[in-house]
């Protein structure tokens, strides 16, 4: 007797070593790729522990923003496609008022903050801090 099985929409991907096993493949190991030449870490992620002596705004910008928009954030890598800087803190070119303009509103993919994630004060102080251009990956 012979069972067919149909799978409908996409292959499941817990289904792929066995198929693999049982066409006489292993599956892709992700320490050998990165071995054989792959693509290198990602840096690690921003956050507070990285800078224990962050203050006010840097520290909201830290807590708040920091994983799309530090290093190797998605916020990052977008921007880098629209702009010469796409780290926020690096940039020269942030008034306040744009800060909180596209952050309540949302710019791009950034969706909008609202006031119940970031109050008003804490969004000005990270505003503030943008528009200092003295972040720390700023030259």
């Amino acid at each position: 007797m012979k069972v067919r099985v149909r799978i409908a929409g996409a292959f499941p991907l817990a289904l792929l070593p066995l198929v693999l096993a049982a066409c006489g493949q292993q599956a892709p190991d992700q320490k050998s790729d990165a071995v054989k030449g792959g693509p290198p870490p990602p840096p690690p992620p921003l956050t507070v522990a990285a800078r224990p002596d962050a203050t006010g705004g840097e520290r909201l910008y830290i807590q708040h923003c920091g994983m799309c928009h530090g290093p190797g954030g998605m916020g990052s890598g977008l921007l880098a496609r629209r702009t010469d800087e796409p780290l926020l803190e690096a940039r020269k070119d942030l008034s306040v008022d744009y800060v909180v303009q596209a952050a309540r509103t949302g710019i791009g993919n950034m969706p909008p903050i609202p006031r119940g994630e970031v109050s008003d004060a804490e969004m000005q102080q990270i505003a503030t801090y943008l528009a200092s251009g003295k972040g720390p990956a700023a030259p």
